[in-house]
């Protein structure tokens, strides 16, 4: 008895010490009792008084001690589980004496008399806000995310040791075309087996081996490959994917995604396309441009030929010769359009070669202006200089194109200018840059088709004025300022003027080149051609570029001409006769002037004689390929008779 009373005062005392222990708290509820009995230190803690160790709620009043979100929810679980059950469990919010709420989980089991009814329930309740707020966290993370997912429209999948093999999610199904609650495709079958046999058949081998340096050596998983679809045709899917390792490094799991590129990859097969329609238009444009220059330099070659030789004929009278200055002027008018064209062609093509250098700007604006004087002086037009101390920088650009340039902008200047007009060329300091004016007193140009200044072929009405323009000279100039690094702009007030303006970066750090000019005098010192015999052979099929070379050389008898209008026929002249040196035209009958060359350069009796081709196929990259074939030099057509006399001394000199 003793003992028991003992055992007794013990399980007592563990009862006290639950009772105060504030993790947790009791509750009862007795059916026919309008109250729910809590016992416990726990309910103190939420701010509910006990008396006598315990307070009593009144189960008429739980309404306002249950948050009202969840209190028709409770009586409906509460309901069924009193019904049929033996035990109770759910969550809800219970609101604390001092206001606000708290998550309560409460737990019970249910006492039946013999007859079913309910004697009580009773349990214990504890508060799980935190872990609730945690899950409720953890579910709003979850919903983001398939929200991404399926905003992204990815499927998702997954490796993982334990449960033996891949697991695919129905988007990854449905970017296929299957129903992703369909199974019946798998026929029992290994997911990851079903989806290697879908693999297009190039890709397999590439998709098995990026899987398993993945898994053995975390090298990156990101691969585009094809799969089969429902109805037949491929899916171009990006798999991306990373394994998880356990502390010996062994992968035991991967998961990833595939995004179905499909569209994307159609596209970039139509960009390709487009691309390689582009080249293709590109190309014949540059063929068609290449084959109109060289049939207009063809004919062109007469005309200003025959102009040059009707210069030096003294017998014509003054009319006459006006006439001939007057068709060389057209000649030369015709020839510049097609440079133009040819010159906006390489520049849209980006095939303009540029050789970025420091450049003297105030020497090439001396060299222009001494160009343009004749002209202006005709039309009684003062040009100033305003250089101030400027005159030495040096600005990084091409020397040859930054020429070309500012003489376009100084001869529109002149050109649109106003009789007895100013041209002013003004260098200014800029930042790290140098800009340069040209400014006009000529009649301005309209607000209105100011923005249309550098469209190709538009010259603002000028056309069916006096003046000679092709009206693609400011957009070939301003898309050479810019490939050299350089900016344009200009600024215009109808009835007083024009200044165009380029700012190009100066080379103040930058050696410039050393420049290798000649004096007058020692321009002067060049050696002619002398007066002893000088043998020309000229290869050449057209019959009116014979004649009119024949008449230009027909001055200098020293000069002794021969012609061939076949490459055989003039192979045979050059093994029979051994001239001097080699005129050669490039598109020949049934050998074209390369091989003509190739084939002098492997005859040991002809190697040494220096060959100059004369052709009408006047592109950069013709002209490249010549002198890398081995031309000694290459003429293009229209021929000036100086520059040929030019080559020839300097053969003659050679030769001597």
């Amino acid at each position: 008895m003793q003992d028991f009373k003992e055992f007794q005062s013990v399980e007592f005392q563990c009862y006290q010490r639950l009772l105060k222990a504030e993790g947790f708290g009791f509750w009862e509820w007795v059916p026919e009792e309008d109250a729910v009995h809590l016992r416990g230190g726990f309910w103190r803690t939420l701010g509910y008084e006990l008396g006598d160790s315990e307070s009593v709620v009144r189960v008429s009043r739980l309404g306002e001690v249950i948050h009202s979100e969840d209190w028709h929810g409770f009586l409906k679980t509460t309901a069924r589980v009193l019904g049929r059950g033996h035990r109770m469990q759910q969550r809800v919010r219970v609101r604390h004496s001092q206001g606000g709420y708290f998550w309560l989980c409460l737990d019970g089991e249910i006492t039946r008399r013999r007859d079913l009814q309910i004697s009580c329930v009773s349990g214990i309740a504890f508060d799980v806000s935190s872990q609730q707020e945690l899950e409720q966290r953890l579910q709003k993370s979850e919903e983001r995310l398939m929200r991404i997912l399926d905003s992204s429209n990815d499927g998702i999948w997954e490796w993982t040791e334990a449960l033996g093999g891949f697991h695919f999610s129905d988007r990854c199904w449905q970017q296929l075309g299957y129903d992703g609650h369909d199974d019946a495709m798998l026929m029992g079958r290994n997911r990851l087996e079903v989806w290697r046999e879908l693999i297009h058949p190039e890709d397999r081998a590439r998709f098995h081996q990026h899987l398993v340096d993945h898994l053995k050596d975390d090298s990156t998983f990101d691969l585009e490959y094809r799969v089969a679809t429902k109805s037949g045709g491929w899916c171009w899917i990006r798999a991306r994917g990373q394994c998880h390792r356990d502390g010996q490094g062994r992968a035991v799991s991967m998961s990833g995604t595939n995004m179905d590129i499909t569209e994307l990859k159609h596209t970039e097969e139509r960009l390709v396309f487009a691309r390689e329609e582009a080249v293709a238009a590109s190309q014949a444009k540059s063929r068609f441009l290449s084959s109109m220059s060289h049939e207009l330099r063809t004919p062109l070659n007469a005309i200003l030929g025959y102009c040059q030789v009707f210069a030096m004929d003294s017998a014509l009278s003054e009319q006459q010769q006006q006439s001939a200055r007057e068709i060389r002027k057209a000649g030369n008018h015709l020839l510049q359009l097609i440079n133009d064209v040819m010159d906006l062609s390489r520049i849209e093509a980006g095939q303009m070669s540029l050789s970025q250098e420091p450049v003297l700007v105030s020497r090439l604006l001396e060299e222009c202006l001494t160009w343009i004087k004749p002209l202006a002086d005709v039309r009684r037009i003062r040009i100033l200089r305003d250089y101030g101390v400027l005159g030495e920088i040096y600005v990084l650009a091409d020397a040859t194109r930054l020429k070309q340039v500012l003489l376009n902008l100084i001869s529109n200047a002149v050109k649109y200018n106003r009789e007895s007009g100013l041209v002013t060329a003004r260098l200014q300091a800029s930042t790290g840059a140098l800009r340069v004016d040209i400014e006009d007193t000529g009649r301005g140009i309209e607000e209105a088709r100011q923005a249309e200044i550098f469209e190709p072929f538009n010259r603002l009405g000028a056309e069916s004025s006096a003046i000679e323009g092709t009206g693609v000279g400011l957009s070939i100039t301003r898309q050479l300022v810019n490939s050299m690094g350089g900016e344009m702009g200009f600024r215009s007030t109808p009835g007083k003027g024009s200044c165009f303006w380029v700012t190009f970066p100066s080379a103040a750090d930058q050696e410039p080149a050393v420049e290798q000019n000649l004096s007058d005098a020692e321009i002067e010192q060049q050696p002619g051609l002398g007066d002893a015999p000088l043998r020309v052979l000229y290869i050449e099929d057209n019959p009116s570029n014979i004649r009119v070379l024949k008449q230009m050389l027909e001055a200098w008898p020293q000069v002794r001409l021969e012609v061939a209008d076949e490459p055989f026929y003039g192979l045979y002249l050059a093994r029979t006769s051994r001239p001097d040196v080699v005129l050669m035209d490039i598109n020949l009958p049934r050998m074209d002037g390369f091989e003509t060359l190739l084939f002098m350069q492997q005859d040991p009796c002809l190697q040494g004689i220096p060959v100059v081709a004369l052709s009408a196929n006047a592109l950069p990259q013709d002209i490249e390929r010549g002198k890398a074939a081995g031309f000694f030099e290459y003429l293009t057509k229209p021929v000036e008779l100086p520059q040929l006399l030019a080559v020839l001394a300097r053969l003659k000199v050679g030769g001597q």
